[in-house]
């Protein structure tokens, strides 16, 4: 197979400097209109391709945006067609990793991207990640950031996130007007905003209806169905059991839900149960499986839109924040009131 044609054979053939070569193809002045012409027909004889990655170099730009996400579940992969979406209709292309929820990953993740020249980065962090020393070395670069749906407070740049509180306010709330009393909730790790938000969404309901916080009712764990459903055995062993829980994520909702069904309680009317996302897989479970709903695609849009701004704005866009706001899905899992039409 014959080489592709450089810039040396151009000069070579044509007894030149590769320099002049280069010039002659940037329409530069300081080159004859002969040698300009003689250097377009000599390219396109051969069928010389340029180094698209030299011209990116030189313009300073790839229109490639790196995102890492934590994972490529549902949600997460929702998120990134609406990245996609809009890159593709800015000329941009994506290139995604993911951290499969690992603090080590996340930073392998970010150096890749970084060596691959992109012009910046959408993030939702990984669970574990504590410290953000990577991230805040890429933004020292003056390179544009977009933080969405797991966002980092540690680092002033533009975000798109859910109403997380207002969520696991209306989850809570809706269980308490079914008549649920004690309600536990399996929260995510404690160093996670969105895990944190969520939370206080439960103990602000609580507090509006004056029910008492049993701190025994709230635990942490991973976004993660088996450590929901141990969990979950954990607070049904319970001399005094709850009789509705909420899990912040469905993956931990369905690990709460086959450690009930393990006990041989049946929903609702033993127990209540919402989780939090609202993927497909909760309407086709028995009972189905009432779940917060959150709007991933436009997420994943509103966070593309704002990084190409960053890109084509002079102003400083660091504090901008768009929140989008959760909607609870009801379904059989918690409709103690059968009054409740159900959702699907």
């Amino acid at each position: 197979m014959n080489k592709p044609a450089t810039i040396k054979d151009i000069a070579r053939i044509l007894k030149i400097s590769t320099s002049t070569v280069s010039r002659a193809m940037r329409n530069a002045t300081d080159v004859s209109i002969e040698t300009k012409n003689a250097v377009v027909a000599l390219s396109e004889e051969l069928n010389y391709l340029p180094n698209k990655f030299a011209l990116s170099l030189q313009q300073k730009q790839t229109h490639t945006i790196g995102v890492i996400v934590p994972n490529l579940d549902y949600i997460m992969a929702t998120m990134l067609k609406g990245i996609d979406e809009v890159a593709l209709e800015a000329g941009y292309t994506v290139m995604v990793c993911q951290s499969n929820e690992s603090f080590g990953r996340e930073i392998v993740n970010t150096k890749r991207l970084s060596n691959s020249i992109v012009d910046g980065f959408i993030v939702s962090v990984s669970s574990e990640t504590k410290v953000f020393d990577h991230f805040k070395k890429i933004q020292a670069q003056n390179v544009p950031i977009v933080t969405f749906d797991r966002v980092i407070p540690e680092l002033t740049v533009p975000s798109v996130y859910l109403d997380n509180k207002d969520g696991g306010s209306q989850a809570t709330a809706h269980l308490i007007e079914q008549g649920y009393k004690r309600i536990a909730i399996l929260a995510g790790p404690k160093n996670m905003e969105i895990s944190n938000h969520r939370l206080n969404g439960y103990l602000a309901a609580l507090k509006k209806y004056k029910i008492k916080v049993d701190l025994d009712l709230i635990i942490n764990c991973d976004f993660n169905q088996d450590y929901a459903f141990i969990a979950t055995q954990e607070l049904l062993a319970m001399k005094k059991r709850p009789d509705a829980i909420f899990t912040i994520s469905d993956r931990m909702a369905i690990g709460a839900m086959l450690a009930i069904k393990d006990k041989g309680l049946t929903m609702p009317s033993d127990i209540g149960l919402v989780g939090f996302n609202n993927e497909p897989l909760l309407s086709l479970l028995e009972p189905a499986i009432s779940s917060v709903d959150q709007p991933a695609f436009e997420m994943g849009k509103a966070a593309a839109k704002l990084f190409i701004q960053m890109m084509h704005n002079t102003e400083d866009m660091s504090n901008v924040k768009e929140v989008l706001k959760p909607k609870l899905i009801v379904r059989e899992s918690s409709q103690k009131n059968q009054k409740i039409k159900r959702i699907k």
